[in-house]
């Protein structure tokens, strides 16, 4: 009897997973979703030396995740995989915004859009180094790499470890770009700015 009923549970998730991988409407919200991540991020993909051309890719594997993640979205609501998938989306969400406030506070963007791959918010005339900026120089890509933890941990397959593995990996590489670029716009007080913080971790990396 236990047989019987593993077999149909795994029948029933085979099933469930072949027709999220074939589903049309997945299909289509992935293409709309990526036509809409190259409209908004046109500039920076002219640039492929930019943090923003990098950063694209990230958001296309976010989401990914995110859609073919969709079906299990609140399996087991919990269990401590979806508890803490909950945790980092909630955190994801939370310091976003905070970094979003910092930069409009206090970076000083202009009122209208200045020609640039950058986006406006991006455009900061002044270095923003207070709040969360204190003790990370890159939130709002943690918080990035939040959102598509959270969305991974919804179903753990080798497919979607792969792209969370390219979402760091792009991550990091739109950091490390967008740094060069900082050190350009801001010169030696972005680099006394490196010599005390971290890119990701507070204290530590």
């Amino acid at each position: 009897m236990c047989s019987t009923v593993l077999r149909g549970a795994v029948h029933r998730n085979k099933s469930r997973y072949t027709q999220s991988a074939v589903d049309p409407a997945t299909a289509i919200l992935l293409l709309a979703g990526t036509a809409a991540l190259t409209y908004v991020s046109r500039r920076s993909l002219a640039h492929r030396r930019s943090h923003g051309f990098f950063r694209f890719f990230a958001f296309e594997g976010i989401l990914l995740l995110v859609l073919l993640n969709m079906p299990y979205w609140f399996d087991e609501p919990t269990s401590g995989r979806q508890v803490l998938s909950w945790l980092l989306l909630l955190s994801s969400l939370v310091l976003a915004v905070h970094t979003f406030s910092l930069f409009h506070r206090l970076g000083q963007p202009p009122t209208a859009a200045v020609p640039g791959q950058d986006f406006r918010f991006e455009q900061t005339s002044r270095l923003v180094d207070s709040g969360i900026y204190r003790f990370i120089r890159h939130p709002m890509y943690v918080s990035l790499l939040w959102l598509g933890s959270g969305a991974f941990l919804k179903h753990i397959t080798l497919l979607t470890t792969c792209i969370l593995i390219l979402i760091v990996i792009t991550l990091y590489a739109t950091a490390r770009t967008e740094e060069q670029e900082n050190l350009k716009r801001f010169g030696q007080s972005y680099r006394d700015y490196v010599l005390r913080t971290r890119m990701f971790i507070p204290f530590l990396w």
